[in-house]
């Protein structure tokens, strides 16, 4: 799944054509997406009967569900699962990982959806997650996050291979659902389903409408137990079955593998059902910033205990600017930065439109997701990018300066991008939101806190002489995390950054969105305007220089020519600001995952000093329970939800939120890799 270097566009939208009775067909594949005579019984009976659901959810051990669909087509099959899900009082968190190669455009979607009225309101829900042509994975948060989706607009192959990878199971149950066999031969293809073994706890459960010979003994040779049953309708049989017999290994991927731990999964004696995952009972999460808080969140939605542990106060560092823009990247070509800005940006936007809907956060004092527009000084990247963004106007669109003009409301004399989806926020009500849960221990002041390993967990202390113990940890204390001892070899940089509080005025009022150009201005919260910031790397003066106040005024009166009269009349002497730290990474991408055990990994691949391309087989070692979630520099809004529902997947044995190559880009341990290959490190 590597993309890197490529051209970056939307996905090719599945081709639908229609039935005379209104049902979807796949033109593409000549099959149709459910049966023209009762889909909704056909779905239930195929998928949810023959996985034994909602039964299982009643009887099998409490922990989350995960179910598993080769081909997501219209939906319908999640839908239904949701539905009996929600009427199911007793049923365990749901995780729904669903993989379709041409997912359909929205208003076929929409279309399709529109055939069943009594899932009008889950498929409204749907419709309004949904990812349209992005291409990537796409996790969706819904019922609170109780339940977990996560779309993989990729090749069933390719996804299946990577998560495989990974080396540990983690389905319950399979829908393989893609089209018939003599239509989609790729789907059945036998190291398809071999990695549905692989990626299979114990006595995982799968469904299928076809019974084919060959799909059956090939489900049968991969280790499960295939038995025949009554098809629905008009078909006379379909498969259902469990895993029985520890599948093959799965082939290697002909990469090192550093970034999976060293621990393996063991095939039990004895497996009559799948076993969920276990979650650590309670988690230490040290830094109460954007990065911390989002962590904390994310592990407590999973009922885990966490104690959030903030040497000062709660959003008082890096993330306490009184304003943020929601801010992504987008480049003509593919890269694991552009990738993993997009989609955590993607992600972000809906995890705050949720935020506010729950009133978690108020609209004009906490933030508006209002749209933005993004100054582009490459008129050929824009250009090069403007028919692609035409099939994801849910993304973006590109401006010239009269259309964004009008959106902003203030005059503009360059083009460049419109984000619908944007907006702006204050980072510390967006901290107080995400701690503000039952399973979330909030202490602050705690002044400098100390990590260190015990027999079977980790303890924090502070400096007054408390101390919590958990069986993992999670260190988020941006530039301060190379304090730690385990964390003091990190390649992190400082960059220093000063805003600037502007006081709204009468120019300024008709500001509509959030405007990034050299710096950044929102809409006034609370009657002024947080614009900026600085950047300068290296330096650690930590008070408000008049001179940063005269330099933010003047990058934004080059943005806003019409507005050079008015800022040039503001006194920079009597303005307020703010300075923060900015932790960036040497590639700026932050730096999401376990921690390696540095020693380890230094003998382990010791072998890359001197042939950086020879592939070893050792799996990577790692500090057991230990974390980081740092160097996110001026994008944590946008990066830290989707950092920490990595890190969570992670902690907690759940499918990951992005595909391996974005996973290892991410890692912490990658900066140890990359010195190994150069060698370059002691």
């Amino acid at each position: 799944m590597k993309r890197a270097n490529t051209p970056w566009r939307p996905l090719t939208a599945a081709a639908v054509g229609w039935t005379d009775g209104g049902d979807p067909l796949s033109l593409d594949f000549g099959d149709v997406y459910y049966s023209g005579d009762d889909g909704l019984a056909e779905s239930r009976y195929v998928f949810l009967q023959g996985n034994g659901l909602p039964q299982r959810w009643e009887n099998e051990p409490a922990g989350r569900f995960t179910i598993a669909e080769t081909g997501f087509g219209t939906g319908l099959n999640f839908l239904l699962t949701w539905q009996a899900w929600r009427d199911t009082p007793a049923a365990p968190p749901l995780h729904y990982l669903s993989i379709e190669k041409y997912p359909l455009a929205r208003p076929d979607l929409a279309r399709a959806l529109s055939a069943w009225p009594g899932l009008a309101p889950l498929a409204d829900e749907l419709l309004r997650h949904y990812p349209g042509l992005v291409p990537g994975q796409h996790r969706l948060l819904l019922e609170r996050g109780r339940l977990v989706v996560d779309l993989w607009w990729e090749d069933v192959a390719d996804t299946l291979s990577d998560l495989a990878a990974h080396g540990r199971p983690m389905v319950d149950a399979w829908y393989l659902d893609g089209f018939a066999p003599a239509c989609n031969e790729a789907m059945w293809q036998p190291a398809v389903l071999a990695a549905v073994a692989t990626l299979s706890r114990p006595g995982t459960s799968f469904s299928t409408f076809t019974a084919v010979g060959r799909v059956r003994r090939q489900l049968a040779d991969a280790g499960f137990a295939v038995e025949k049953a009554p098809g629905y309708g008009r078909k006379r049989e379909c498969l259902r079955g469990r895993l029985v017999q520890p599948p093959r290994p799965a082939p290697g991927t002909g990469s090192t593998p550093w970034d999976v731990p060293a621990t393996p999964f063991a095939w039990p004696a004895r497996a009559a059902q799948p076993q969920p995952a276990a979650l650590p009972e309670r988690a230490l999460v040290l830094g109460a910033g954007l990065a911390g808080c989002s962590v904390a969140a994310a592990l407590a939605r999973r009922g885990v205990e966490v104690v959030l542990l903030e040497q000062g106060a709660l959003a008082g560092a890096g993330s306490g600017n009184s304003q943020g823009v929601l801010y992504t990247r987008l480049s003509p070509r593919h890269s694991s930065l552009t990738d993993f800005s997009l989609q955590s940006f993607l992600f972000s936007a809906t995890f705050y439109r949720a935020l506010f809907a729950t009133g978690a956060l108020r609209e004009g004092l906490d933030g508006a997701l209002c749209g933005s527009f993004h100054q582009s000084a490459d008129p050929a990247a824009t250009a090069a990018l403007s028919a692609a963004l035409l099939a994801v106007p849910e993304l973006a669109r590109v401006l010239d300066p009269a259309q964004a003009g009008a959106l902003l409301g203030i005059d503009q004399t360059v083009g460049g991008y419109w984000f619908p989806g944007s907006g702006w926020l204050h980072p510390g009500a967006v901290c107080r939101a995400l701690a503000d849960h039952m399973r979330i221990g909030l202490l602050e002041h705690c002044g400098e806190i100390t990590l260190r390993r015990t027999a079977d967990s980790w303890q924090a202390s502070g400096r007054d002489g408390r101390s919590w113990r958990a069986p993992c940890a999670v260190v988020a204390t941006g530039i301060d995390c190379a304090r730690t001892a385990q964390l003091d070899w990190l390649p992190l940089q400082t960059i220093r950054g000063q805003t600037t509080e502007l006081p709204g005025g009468a120019e300024s009022g008709g500001l509509h969105a959030a405007l990034c150009h050299e710096g950044y201005i929102a809409p006034a919260r609370a009657g002024a305007h947080c614009i900026g910031a600085t950047f300068s790397p290296a330096d650690t003066d930590p008070r408000p220089r008049v001179a940063d106040h005269r330099a933010n005024l003047d990058q934004l009166a080059r943005a806003v020519p019409q507005w050079r009269a008015w800022l040039q009349q503001q006194d920079p002497d009597t303005l307020d600001g703010r300075v923060g730290f900015r932790c960036a990474s040497p590639d700026y991408l932050p730096l999401v995952g376990p921690v390696p055990d540095r020693a380890g990994f230094l003998r382990v691949y010791a072998g890359l000093r001197t042939n950086a391309r020879q592939d070893i087989a050792a799996r990577g070692p790692y500090l057991p329970g230990l974390y980081l979630s740092t160097a996110h520099g001026s994008r944590g809004l946008s990066s830290t939800p989707l950092a920490a529902e990595l890190l969570a997947s992670q902690i907690c044995g759940e499918p990951p939120p992005l595909c391996r190559e974005l996973i290892r880009a991410l890692a912490p341990a990658r900066f140890i890799i990359r010195d190994l290959k150069r060698n370059r490190i002691d």
